[in-house]
């Protein structure tokens, strides 16, 4: 599957309807970000159940300023509308291939439960 942008009007839909989003949040301007882009481009090939989607932060700055981006590339991913990784800098492909892979094997029901768990906790 090829990469797909991300915007404020397509972004709630998009994490919310499928069940993992890769989202790489990126400009023109940045050098690091021209480097990972057919890295991105070629591992979003080899999965076809997984979204790959691209945000750039100059066309998008509300988007870039809601999920607090302060260095390009960042790279976030999310299951099942939960945010499960966060990480600024290039990944090489075989670092983003193994992610994808321990993205698919997470126990989600242990995921939920730690997030209600937290929740709880916190709510005094």
């Amino acid at each position: 599957m090829t990469t797909v942008d991300l915007t404020d009007e397509t972004f709630e839909r998009t994490i919310a309807d499928n069940d993992i989003v890769l989202v790489d949040f990126w400009a023109d301007w940045c050098g690091p970000c021209k480097m990972f882009a057919p890295i991105y481009e070629q591992t979003s090939q080899q999965h076809e159940d997984v979204v790959f989607a691209k945000v750039d932060t100059e066309s998008q700055p509300a988007l870039a300023q809601a999920f607090s981006i302060r260095s390009i590339p960042t790279l976030m991913v999310f299951r099942d509308n939960v945010l499960v990784f966060n990480q600024a800098g290039v990944l090489p492909e075989a670092a983003l291939e193994d992610l994808v892979g321990q993205v698919k094997a997470l126990d989600m029901d242990e995921v939920h439960a730690k997030i209600a768990e937290h929740e709880r906790e916190h709510a005094h």
